[in-house]
């Protein structure tokens, strides 16, 4: 062991090596784009197929779950088809979490069989994605035939899917004298007999029925995402395992610490989950093997907060910011993947390490994007020391989850 760290020391001091580390971010976008397209297949990600009628709560689950704040999730949602509608999380190449919504169920004016025949094909489609369906109904809807024939169809056709029922809106029917949310679960007499009237009413079409009150800060409840921690369970019960562990650790990495800085705040939601992502993607047991792998999505993380930031980047550019700000954590990263030569314990290590650089280099670019939106130029030790303390952090919150 002794010998196998003296090597690894030698190997970090080759200049000569530390040299070329600049020229690993010297990519083209073509380059990048055929590396992400191989992630997609190999991420975890996990489809929630939202059905619901409009203010059932669709968008607040998909801000509880994600983090984001509800004008971002707003503009984030893009067309899918005629009926539905995508919010990919963090990214487009890197989707972790896709919510896909429906459009106009309950609206009389609304075509419900080509919606369910939307839906019908969207879900036999075959792909590596982990579905659920998440069906939301308002505590005090009782007008659930149309969404009870959806959900039926789509049972009988795609029965291996899971579905659960989450009732929303719950403060509409506290009793009149209550201030804030009490504690989880309710006990509240009237929210029981609707709850129970509920799950009547779809009795045979769903795995789990669960109650949440997702509202916004200025309504005044606290907590704002209220039975937040069931609902993240009651999802990843049904789930694979892989896709089980990364909805975990999304709820479990949310930045909850207001700042003061909405930037930084937003971009801190967005960084955990790239950071997920690479922990997943660096437990690849082969020494070298992820390290174009991971270069490609923190290329992709830099991106996306240069845009948040108001810096629209290409790949190659954002390359050259990786390379600029990352310093000695580059060599730091190749002794992580020498690691992998020690059987049963280097992809652990590998793993956590990718996570916790990952967070790191999402810190440095906030700080170096700040910098440059202040009409500063960018200070490579105040990165750098930002870039170490955000690195122990993360490393002891990635060996804890």
């Amino acid at each position: 062991m002794n010998q196998f760290l003296q090597s690894t020391k030698n190997f970090l001091k080759d200049k000569l090596l530390l040299q070329k580390i600049p020229q690993w971010f010297q990519v083209s976008d073509v380059q990048i784009a055929e590396i992400l397209e191989t992630v997609r297949e190999k991420l975890p990600t996990t489809e929630a197929i939202l059905i619901g009628k409009t203010q059932s709560g669709k968008s607040s689950i998909v801000r509880g779950l994600t983090g984001v704040s509800a004008e971002i999730v707003g503009e984030g949602f893009r067309p899918h088809t005629q009926h539905t509608q995508q919010y990919t999380y963090p990214n487009d190449d890197l989707p972790l979490l896709i919510f896909t919504d429906t459009v106009g169920l309950g609206d009389v004016q609304q075509n419900t069989e080509s919606i369910i025949q939307e839906l019908t094909d969207k879900l036999q489609e075959a792909n590596h994605r982990a579905r659920v369906i998440i069906l939301t109904v308002k505590i005090n809807d009782f007008a659930t035939e149309t969404l009870g024939n959806v959900v039926q169809k789509l049972r009988e056709l795609c029965p291996k899917i899971p579905c659960l029922i989450v009732v929303t809106c719950l403060h509409e029917i506290y009793p009149s004298s209550t201030q804030d949310h009490p504690i989880y679960p309710p006990t509240f007499e009237d929210i029981n007999r609707a709850f129970n009237h509920l799950k009547d009413d779809f009795q045979g079409l769903y795995d789990e029925a669960i109650l949440i009150d997702f509202t916004l800060e200025e309504d005044g409840y606290t907590p704002v995402f209220y039975g937040l921690e069931t609902l993240r369970n009651s999802i990843a019960q049904q789930l694979p395992e892989a896709e089980s562990v990364a909805i975990h650790q999304l709820l479990e990495g949310e930045t909850t610490q207001k700042i003061g800085n909405l930037y930084r705040d937003v971009a801190r939601r967005y960084i955990w989950a790239f950071s997920v992502a690479a922990a997943t993607l660096a437990a690849v047991p082969l020494p070298f093997a992820t390290m174009p792998v991971l270069t490609a999505l923190q290329v992709s993380q830099v991106t996306l907060l240069g845009k948040l930031y108001g810096q629209i980047l290409t790949p190659s550019q954002a390359g050259g910011i990786v390379s600029a700000i990352a310093g000695g954590f580059l060599a730091q990263s190749i002794g992580r993947e020498l690691i992998k030569f020690i059987p049963g314990l280097g992809s652990i290590i590998a793993a956590s390490w990718a996570g916790a650089y990952t967070w790191a280099l999402g810190e440095g670019t906030c700080v170096y994007f700040g910098d440059l939106m202040g009409g500063k130029k960018p200070n490579p030790d105040k990165i750098q020391a930002v870039m170490q303390e955000a690195f122990k952090q993360a490393q002891n919150r990635f060996k804890k989850s």
